[in-house]
């Protein structure tokens, strides 16, 4: 039977190799485990700790250690990344930590670097486990890249955005696990039944503010309660929430929800319009669009056809609607939390996104009736694939103008305009980019 530590140097080698998503591999790993409810929750903090703070742990390594890191195996590598984070950020006794990386290099048959892997954690202990951060002041971006474990380029970015102070609590933010928060079916149940049969179930809740919200904070699996079966809920981010509240707080006549999958906010717009508005779902990939169908399925929303259609191509059998919402592919700045992974991402590889999300913004334009509502949304905080975009279109398409945020959002954000970002750090939600546009015209 393999151990938590043992699974979660598994996770974090695979990731490497396989650049799999964390969450799926997590998942995954954790499922086929012999391990109970106590070794699974420590191999995910060892998992995602790690993966949220390898910039950092390495920054450790290469200090402490005589052999270049880029020159370690992966398996190395992780195993000192374990070691490390355990005796920094976990309630781990030093000498425990030390001796179980050393076993867990034993363990891979890697015996021969052993004695390496205690070298360097013990170099670490006996310099009083100190961490030798760039001066803040003097050099801040390389200080917060290196305390934050987020790439120079990105803290940059943040910065030039956002400003230092906002951008430091950006990125204490995204360091650790998000709340788990769930969308209420109100067409099934209320936010007060469910709650209790969730605490009689064994689970802690938390209180929300949110209408039809309710944060868990333990007790298990929800995908395994009869709750979740008989469709009392789906898991939902508050920001994505909210997003579904603004589509219904317009009263559209029909929606289309143009990337859609896996569903969470198709599934709140069709509840919040109490299932009686066709709401037309797309994917690209047949598997996603399959989630969708299961998802209304359990949650009993008859309104919802989804089907499989590419965003970035126009097809004028799909018709028009009185209201579209186009949630773009993005680079997920605003969900590192979730997927720790995504801060790694290079420059160039988000370079190119501004383009994409043009692109399909235009074409999603097209289904909208003349008076329809056009939404744009991202999860990401970069104002590059959000402001530029949007501030973009509607500069090439007067036939579009802005639209005031309905006041569903004065609850948390009085002063919310015609677009509006969801900063992690004020909601405790997703990172989320919100856009109304109307298109001109008498609606038929």
């Amino acid at each position: 039977m393999k151990t938590a530590r043992q699974i979660a140097l598994e996770s974090l080698n695979r990731m490497e190799k396989q650049q799999a998503y964390s969450n799926l591999m997590m998942e995954s790993l954790l499922k086929h485990s012999d391990l109970d409810s106590r070794d699974r929750d420590f191999a995910s903090k060892l998992f995602y700790g790690v993966l949220e703070s390898k910039i950092t742990l390495d920054y450790i390594i290469t200090c402490y250690s005589k052999h270049p890191i880029e020159k370690m195996t992966i398996e190395i590598r992780n195993i000192l990344r374990l070691g490390l984070y355990q005796m920094i950020s976990l309630q781990v006794d030093d000498f425990a930590a030390v001796n179980e990386s050393v076993n867990l290099t034993k363990a891979i048959h890697k015996k021969a670097a052993s004695g390496f892997v205690n070298a360097v954690l013990r170099n670490f202990l006996r310099d009083g486990k100190k961490i030798n951060y760039p001066d803040s002041e003097r050099k801040p971006v390389q200080y917060f890249s290196l305390r934050y474990s987020c790439p120079v380029w990105l803290v940059e970015s943040l910065f030039n955005e956002y400003g230092r102070e906002v951008a430091e609590q950006l990125l204490q933010q995204q360091m650790g696990r998000p709340p788990l928060t769930l969308r209420v079916n109100p067409l099934k149940t209320t936010k007060e039944e469910l709650s209790i049969q969730l605490e009689e179930q064994g689970f802690t809740l938390k209180p929300h503010l949110m209408e039809n919200c309710v944060e868990v904070l333990d007790g298990g699996s929800l995908a395994d309660t009869a709750l979740f079966e008989q469709g009392m809920f789906h898991v939902q981010d508050v920001a994505s929430q909210l997003c579904g509240q603004v589509v219904a707080a317009y009263h559209p006549d029909s929606v289309l929800d143009v990337c859609a999958a896996p569903g969470g906010k198709t599934f709140t717009i069709a509840e919040e319009l109490k299932d009686t508005v066709p709401i037309t779902a797309c994917d690209l990939h047949e598997h996603r669009v399959k989630l969708i169908k299961s998802g209304a399925k359990r949650l009993g929303l008859s309104s919802v056809h989804a089907q499989v259609s590419d965003a970035s191509i126009y097809h004028e059998k799909i018709g028009k609607f009185g209201l579209v919402l186009c949630d773009v592919p993005c680079s997920g700045f605003g969900v590192i939390r979730r997927k720790p992974e995504i801060k790694y991402k290079s420059e160039q590889s988000v370079e190119g996104l501004p383009k994409i999300q043009m692109n399909i913004l235009e074409i999603a334009s097209q289904y909208v009736k003349a008076g329809g509502v056009l939404i744009y949304s991202t999860c990401t905080l970069s104002k590059r694939e959000n402001q530029e975009v949007t501030k973009a279109f509607l500069l090439q398409h007067p036939e579009f103008s802005p639209l005031q945020l309905p006041e569903v959002l004065t609850q948390f954000y009085p002063h919310a305009g015609y677009d509006l970002t969801f900063l992690p750090n004020q909601l405790d939600s997703d990172g989320f980019y919100l856009c109304a546009m109307k298109k001109r015209g008498i609606t038929v």
